[in-house]
């Protein structure tokens, strides 16, 4: 049986290429039907030109207006009421569609996404999470990395609760681990909004294993690391500024020492399986947590296996029922419900 998946067709800074290739590829090896969603005209003329006769479960269906990564999300949501991100979540909310992807302008995405789907029950903030290579192998779920600039400590409670249940539900850890990004593993150590957050989520039936340090991002030692967006945004970006210089100096390292042919092609092994442990595309996203549907946010740089990739994580995020697993623990738990609500958080553009 196909789940249904709308993608936002005029997202990404090339687009709508990357989507289109994108939707073809996840089609072929996924049971999901895209909803590709942009202007019409120009949609099917480049879905002929790439499907060549070839029966795919690929509909369109139009939007007028599209996003630019260059707007201010909150004018063009009040005045796009025609846009792809719209006219998308729409068919989520109205359960046309199992879950959205866009590699479009991430503010926007988010403030369409709050205001059309709303948020769950007892979640003041969604938030964005993202899954970090590790070299344990297994990936390490940092939230938030830019919904949500200024914080107060109920709200990291919520992201160590949405956290925690994505990793089981989606990313199939058995009893997650569950940590406080901080400049110090003692309980101290940090800032007050730390500080303030240490005991909250101490209390919760999770396993919280105590403050962890940045470099514990990767090492494995948690499974879910928690912080307020502003951090979380700061160490994502840094992170993969870290990752592509290593990978130029690696590359250059090896074209400049590495000459005999078998040592060569050992080296081009090595370096294309690290690559691809770095790489960004084949994580597909980060899901917006604590909102009444599945909605996936990509790069701008996204290519083609980036937008399957999104599609695949929303594809794995519906079937598991993670938002409806993320309800039930808060409906389940009405003294953290009826926590004081923040004032709106600064999006991260």
């Amino acid at each position: 049986m196909l789940i249904d998946i709308a993608l936002d067709a005029v997202g990404s800074d090339k687009a709508p290429e990357p989507e289109i290739r994108g939707a073809i590829l996840a089609c072929r090896t996924l049971p999901v039907r895209v909803h590709l969603i942009g202007p019409e005209p120009e949609l099917r003329d480049l879905l002929d030109e790439h499907l060549e006769n070839e029966d795919l479960p690929i509909v369109i269906h139009h939007a007028s207006e599209r996003i630019g990564m260059d707007e201010k999300a909150a004018h063009a949501v009040r005045t796009k009421r025609d846009s792809s991100m719209r006219v998308g979540l729409k068919l989520v909310r109205e359960r046309k569609c199992a879950g959205f992807v866009t590699a479009g302008n991430t503010g926007a995405a988010m403030a369409t996404a709050k205001m059309v789907l709303g948020a769950l029950p007892g979640v003041d903030r969604p938030a964005l999470a993202t899954p970090m290579p590790t070299s344990k192998g297994n990936p390490c779920v940092l939230l938030d990395v830019g919904a949500n600039v200024d914080c107060k400590a109920h709200n990291l409670e919520q992201f160590a609760v949405m956290g925690e249940m994505y990793a089981r539900s989606v990313l199939k850890i058995r009893e997650p681990r569950v940590g406080l990004l901080s400049i110090g593993e003692e309980e101290t150590k940090g800032n007050d909004l730390t500080r303030e957050a240490f005991p909250l989520l101490k209390a919760l039936p999770i396993k919280f294993i105590g403050n962890v340090e940045g470099r514990d991002i990767f090492n494995g030692h948690a499974d879910v690391i928690v912080c307020d967006g502003f951090v979380g945004n700061v160490a994502l970006k840094t992170s993969e500024g870290i990752g592509r210089f290593v990978r130029d100096v690696l590359r250059e390292s090896l074209t400049r020492t590495v000459t005999a042919q078998v040592g060569a092609l050992l080296s081009r092994r090595a370096f294309n399986d690290f690559r691809r442990r770095l790489d960004y595309t084949e994580y597909g996203g980060a899901p917006l947590l604590g909102v009444r549907g599945v909605c996936i946010i990509g790069h701008g740089s996204s290519n083609d296996n980036a937008i399957f990739n999104g599609i695949r994580v929303a594809h794995e995020f519906a079937k598991a029922g993670t938002n409806e697993r993320i309800e039930a623990e808060f409906a389940s738990r009405p003294d953290r419900a009826s926590a004081p609500a923040a004032k709106p958080g600064t999006t991260v553009q």
